[in-house]
């Protein structure tokens, strides 16, 4: 148990550092949105199982070399008629660190679901009050703001699109459609629900550097995602032009907005706060650049032989924990 233990110590390391920043650092992911994300999911919950065995493995050490054995002996001591056994006091620490990890980030994620739906009900209301249905677009709501916006609130089968007066005025009616179509791809592919759980994770790991990380890659590539979906009915450059526009109007408008009773960028919550709103207008510079080259310079999906290999490393990733720590008994 103690190889099981280090062995997935060392896994955790792995995912929790120089996995991350070396996927953060590769070009391909951006010809490959969808499979990039696949594998951030996988690294994120890989990551988590690994820390979790780890601490489980050395906890459970004194008491068998493998997982199923160790538990069932250790369930047989702590009994009120059974033998305490002299463990060190180490092991327990680390089996009990474990399970309040595990514990700890059950709870985490459950209570950012309660806050995000607060939130969104909150949001919701808001909306219906500041802003009125558009007659040929079903469940979209145009809100009477000067400020360019638009983002998605999904609620079930309440899920609307939201965006303003003043984009209507920015955007000529290619780039209107290519943003509303972009805002709809968010919805569509429940985007909200990827932010959400890494969204958890952050907040569950606040001194975790990778775990912001992790929310900023992901972030943009959901935003990337939306992007090809409205790339299928809207160009390239249109879809590009109006990332551009709303990006470059949005710096000095929030104020003006928030005066007017508007909800803008800058008031709106923020899609790492509530995981539901994802505007163009929400990236960082750097980010709507990238985007913005990245639609310009028609480079190549990923070969579909790369994109299974990648693929394959995901499943392995989330499947290697389990194997490490149930293989002593396999093997025994």
């Amino acid at each position: 148990m103690l190889a099981v233990s280090i062995a997935l110590a060392v896994l955790a390391f792995a995912l929790a550092w120089p996995v991350p920043l070396l996927l953060g650092a590769a070009a391909w992911p951006s010809r490959a949105p969808a499979t990039a994300l696949v594998l951030w999911q996988a690294i994120a919950l890989a990551g988590g199982l690994s820390m979790i065995g780890s601490l489980v493995a050395f906890g459970l050490a004194p008491f068998g070399q493998d997982l199923v054995g160790a538990a069932a002996q250790f369930t047989r001591a702590s009994a009120p008629a059974g033998e305490a056994p002299s463990v060190p006091l180490v092991h327990l620490f680390a089996l009990s660190a474990g399970v309040l990890l595990a514990g700890h980030l059950v709870l985490n994620l459950v209570l950012t679901i309660v806050r995000i739906e607060h939130q969104r009900r909150r949001h919701e209301r808001l909306v219906t009050l500041l802003s009125a249905p558009v007659p040929d677009r079903p469940n979209t709501r145009l809100l009477d703001s000067p400020m360019p916006v638009a983002y998605c609130l999904p609620g079930g089968l309440r899920s609307v699109t939201v965006f303003s007066a003043g984009l209507v005025d920015l955007l000529d009616e290619d780039q209107l459609q290519a943003v509303i179509e972009h805002e709809k791809a968010h919805l569509l592919q429940r985007h909200y629900m990827v932010l959400l759980a890494f969204d958890a994770w952050r907040t569950s790991l606040p001194w975790f550097p990778i775990a912001t990380r992790a929310m900023r890659e992901v972030g943009m590539l959901v935003e990337m995602l939306a992007d090809d979906h409205a790339r299928r009915s809207a160009a390239d450059d249109a879809l590009a032009s109006a990332i551009v526009l709303v990006s470059g109007d949005a710096g000095g408008g929030a104020a003006a907005s928030a005066a007017s009773g508007g909800v803008a960028a800058g008031s709106a919550p923020r899609a790492a706060d509530s995981a539901w709103s994802l505007l163009p207008v929400a990236s960082a510079p750097s980010d709507t650049r990238a985007r913005v080259l990245r639609l310009l310079s028609g480079e190549p999906p990923l070969p579909a032989a790369t994109r299974t290999l990648v693929w394959l490393c995901a499943i392995s990733l989330v499947a290697l924990p389990t194997v490490i720590l149930f293989a002593p008994g396999f093997v025994g």
